[in-house]
């Protein structure tokens, strides 16, 4: 079997832009068979409230009671409402692994940097909001080169950037495996100006970069929008089968704007979340796709009723207009009609609406929002009659949500390890702040003794010290990453703040310890803290050992001279007793 047949590009390395055009035309057409972009804009007209679109209404009412934005914002808001941390820890397998705890704990605070500059919190929202109305939420990650990196940074700039890319713009190679890093390829399409584009190839060495003209958009999404000097721009990825290394491919529908290069990482930086599996499709089912002939009930009933009440809420009046020549009562109008209308003049009643219409407009609203958990106790419109009994239905009503949830923190997780892989390749050597060792607090006391022999004033001895840090260690150790969510994880912190206080107020741990031990974020500027406190603790020890020292120096002087005293009285004695003695032979 030849292997020709067997490579990604019809026998080539790279790609070429006829290939890459044409398979991202199929993936659209693929998109089309299962009409997501029609989907897709349906579920957004209705979740923002257009939910009229292409109604000719003729004048009739048309209102529109949004519940489906309701019940997706509270399912959303549950499934985000938890605290968020991604931390990285040691394989168990791993030999020595308390070798790795600095490196863990630098790993970790640069989570919680990407975390703050990416805002992850909000990434997880969006995601959850693009699941839950379009079907897919994706996170897309890339090395910025040009934004300023870490100052402490010594070679390489540039950061860690994550946003969001909607499911119309993310085409897979295999679109029967929703498996990200199961692909053959991955395609990003975006629609930049023609300037943009032009710039990107210039700078990146194409020839003709000046003859990269705009096309027509042939994505339905983007039919009604602005196409004038715009073009069509597609990122492709792919797995090197030797090295197991992405790749990336920039271009449009007739030119290359960025050739091929190496992102040196082994994951594809895209993390993709389905809010619920289709069977052999990589896009998922949204909530809302199925609840809005639910919400296009309610507005017809609505329609209904109040076209009913504008016509016949208010009395019309039947009267003889051979007798009487002109009635009119603007509000709901007189109808003149030849004959006697019982002395010339009647009023009709009222049309009534049956009152079981409002009653099924209700059932229907509260039944939909009851199957997807936004009950009344869920929403805090339940009456507190019994706390226990509110917090259980709370929590029964959010259980149908868990595996939605499970779901996006997998994908949270999966991130995680994209930013492993990131910062492995691009972050180089940095400047971080490190413990001191043996030999650098031998060193900075020397450098005291000599500052005190020369009369200078006292050189404080630092508990840390910034010290070089090279990443690229992240290739060769393997680390496992897990995310702390939920309220578990407030839970934990509160346990474990009361605990080390209860620890403190018994004298069992000192400041320090329990400085050193609590949770991150509650104490502001803890570590200056600390070597603050650690710094008064020496002295006193240093002081306590000089008042000491005192202490054994005089009462080794105050013995020395009561034994002074003990040998001048035995020597009086001596003398005494000898002139004594010298007495007695004298009398004899």
């Amino acid at each position: 079997m030849s292997e020709v047949g067997l490579g990604l590009f019809g026998g080539k390395d790279k790609p070429s832009v006829e290939w890459g055009w044409t398979h991202y035309e199929k993936a659209v057409d693929f998109n089309n068979s299962i009409n997501l972009y029609d989907t897709v804009k349906t579920n957004e007209n209705f979740y923002i409230g257009k939910q009229w679109e292409g109604v000719q209404a003729n004048g009739l009412p048309t209102p529109q009671f949004n519940m489906l934005k309701r019940v997706c914002g509270f399912t959303v808001a549950n499934l985000v409402s938890d605290n968020i941390k991604m931390a990285a820890s040691p394989q168990e397998s791993f030999p020595q692994d308390d070798k790795l705890i600095d490196p863990v704990r630098i790993i970790n605070e640069e989570f919680e940097t990407l975390a703050e500059q990416n805002r992850l919190p909000a990434l997880a929202k969006e995601c959850a909001r693009d699941g839950a109305v379009r079907g897919d939420g994706c996170v897309y990650t890339w090395w910025d080169e040009k934004a300023d990196g870490s100052p402490a940074s010594k070679k390489k700039k540039g950061r860690i950037r994550s946003e969001m890319v909607e499911n119309t713009r993310v085409f897979f190679g295999d679109p029967n495996n929703r498996r990200v890093q199961d692909q053959p390829w991955i395609m990003i399409s975006k629609r930049e100006t023609v300037r943009a584009a032009r710039k990107c190839a210039m700078e990146n060495g194409v020839e003709d970069w000046d003859q990269i003209m705009g096309d027509d958009e042939t994505n339905a999404m983007d039919s009604v929008k602005e196409v004038d000097d715009k073009v069509t721009v597609v990122l492709l990825f792919w797995k090197d089968e030797d090295t197991g290394e992405v790749w990336c491919y920039k271009f449009c529908h007739s030119h290359v704007i960025k050739e091929a290069w190496n992102l040196n990482i082994r994951l594809y930086p895209i993390v993709w979340f389905n809010w619920d599996y289709v069977a052999d499709c990589y896009h998922g089912q949204a909530m809302l796709t199925g609840l809005i002939p639910n919400q296009l009930f309610v507005n017809k009933a609505w329609a209904c009723s109040m076209l009913s009440i504008m016509r016949t809420a208010w009395p019309k009046f039947v009267y003889d207009n051979t007798r009487i020549k002109h009635l009119d009562n603007r509000v709901g109008g007189a109808i003149g009609v030849p004959g006697n209308v019982d002395n010339a003049v009647k009023a009709l009643d009222t049309g009534h609406i049956e009152p079981q219409v409002f009653q099924y407009i209700s059932a229907a609203v509260s039944q939909t929002e009851e199957c997807l958990g936004a009950t009344e106790a869920a929403l805090g419109e339940g009456k507190a009659y019994n706390t226990s009994a509110i917090l259980s239905l709370q929590k029964a009503a959010s259980t149908p949500q868990e595996l939605t949830k499970q779901v996006l923190y997998q994908q949270i997780e999966d991130l995680a390890r994209i930013y492993l892989e990131f910062m492995a390749e691009y972050y180089g050597e940095r400047v971080v702040d490190m413990p001191l060792t043996d030999e650098m607090r031998a060193m900075f006391e020397q450098q005291a003794a000599l500052t005190a022999e020369v009369g200078l004033p006292p050189q404080e001895i630092p508990q840390t010290a910034p010290v070089p840090f090279d990443f690229s260690m992240l290739k060769h150790h393997p680390f496992s990453v897990k995310i702390d969510v939920g309220a578990s994880s407030y839970y934990s912190e509160i346990a474990s703040l009361q605990t080390l206080d209860n620890l403190l107020l018994n004298g069992h741990i000192n400041v320090v310890q329990y400085l050193e031990r609590i949770p991150d974020g509650n104490v502001a500027g803890r570590r200056k803290l600390i070597d603050e406190l650690k710094q008064q603790m020496e002295e006193q020890q240093a002081m306590m050992q000089q008042q000491m020292a005192m202490e054994q120096q005089a009462a080794a002087t105050g013995e020395i001279a009561e034994n002074d005293a003990r040998e001048e009285q035995k020597s009086t004695g001596y003398k005494e007793l000898g002139e004594a003695l010298r007495s007695v032979e004298r009398r004899q």
